[in-house]
């Protein structure tokens, strides 16, 4: 049984380029995947965009993303019943999240970074 913690500190890798229906509005896409070095860990970020199919109220049909799963622990360390690769992570504490995110913008120009 995987249990709630275990799930919050294992990304499961997405094909870059794929698309991922959410509901019935839209999807999102992961574009690209980095390690950061960031003081002698790695950070782990994902790019992405989404897509608005159905957009109301004045909603942008589609925006690009920065979401943050944490620093690397184990680097695809297994591969899920659906053969998708597992990286186990730890979160970004709250004292390195504004340092993290401007390292991120430089780099990726202004975006919104979410952290988990």
């Amino acid at each position: 049984m995987v249990t709630e913690s275990a799930k919050r500190n294992s990304y499961t890798h997405i094909d870059t380029g794929s698309t991922v229906p959410f509901g019935i509005a839209g999807y999102y896409m992961p574009l690209e995947e980095v390690r950061l070095p960031y003081n002698g860990k790695e950070v782990l970020y994902v790019t992405g965009k989404v897509v608005m199919e159905a957009p109301c109220c004045k909603m942008a049909p589609d925006w690009v993303y920065v979401v943050v799963p944490g620093y690397i622990l184990d680097w695809q360390h297994e591969t899920n019943e659906n053969g998708e690769k597992v990286t186990r992570v730890e979160p970004v504490g709250s004292t390195d999240k504004e340092t993290v995110t401007k390292l991120i913008q430089e780099k990726e120009g202004y975006l919104p970074v979410d952290f988990w």
